[in-house]
């Protein structure tokens, strides 16, 4: 099989983003962690986006390591 045709591709669409998120917190050496998403998330779905939290061990939802990781490297 070759390649496929760059006439053939898809166009790539731009998403607007759904969320305000502030990055500020890149440029000040911190990311953005597994609890700020999930804050983040919980804020866009009081303001109404329509969006739903995962439910655990599905796919793209946090996993148990993901937690006791952000856990060890956890700001306080």
């Amino acid at each position: 099989m070759g390649d496929i045709n760059p006439s053939k591709m898809p166009g790539a669409k731009r998403k607007k983003r759904r969320d305000d998120t502030d990055f500020t917190q890149y440029a000040e050496g911190g990311e953005v962690g597994l609890y700020a998403n999930i804050n983040a998330k919980r804020k866009r779905i009081a303001a109404g986006s329509g969006e739903k939290m995962r439910k655990p061990g599905a796919p793209g939802a946090p996993t148990a390591q993901a937690f006791k990781q952000s856990a060890k490297t956890a700001q306080r």
